[in-house]
């Protein structure tokens, strides 16, 4: 536990040499899907009265989906649309990356104190995106933190039409 406390607290400290030892360790596969879990709840519990116990329930199962539907996408995206002569990747070292790229999330469990709740689960977005694109640059061997930023893009938008799609085929979110 405290090697993934120390991972996860390097993590969220942008610590580059955490995101490479990571990739590189195919072992922290767990730890990755454990700070995803732990930053979702987090998130869920943060926002508990605006989305209840079942928006809780689906955050997790989404949190779970969205890490590895974005790892996919960031793969195909960044290895086979916009790679660097450089670049060299598999999905393991992505989902671990990007895994461990939602620890700021847990500050998002602030978001039940009135007030400061908006502003911690605003601080938490930007410094998962941040620390996302690290992850990215990182796994993607990329020397250029623009073209790492220009796959989370396009990852992000391909991901959120996919969710809106499966969102409105199931219904999700009209009960929220």
């Amino acid at each position: 536990m405290g090697n993934l406390v120390d991972r996860m607290m390097r993590a969220a400290m942008l610590d580059v040499h955490l995101y490479e030892e990571v990739e590189k360790d195919e072992s922290a596969i767990t730890q990755a899907m454990t700070v995803v879990l732990l930053s979702s709840l987090a998130g869920g519990i943060g926002s508990l009265g605006a989305v209840g116990l079942w928006g809780l329930l689906v955050g997790l199962v989404a949190s779970l989906a969205g890490w590895f539907i974005w790892a996919f996408l960031t793969y195909f995206i960044g290895t086979k649309l916009l790679p660097e002569p450089q670049t060299k990747a598999d999905m393991g070292e992505l989902l671990r990356t990007i895994g461990f790229s939602s620890s700021p999330g847990l500050i998002r469990v602030l978001g039940v104190i009135p007030f400061l709740g908006a502003i911690a689960m605003f601080a938490a977005s930007i410094w998962m995106l941040v620390a996302m694109v690290i992850a990215v640059r990182q796994a993607l061997d990329y020397q250029s933190t623009w073209r790492a930023v220009g796959v989370c893009m396009i990852g992000w938008i391909a991901q959120m039409v996919l969710f809106g799609i499966v969102f409105a085929i199931f219904g999700v979110g009209s009960g929220l």
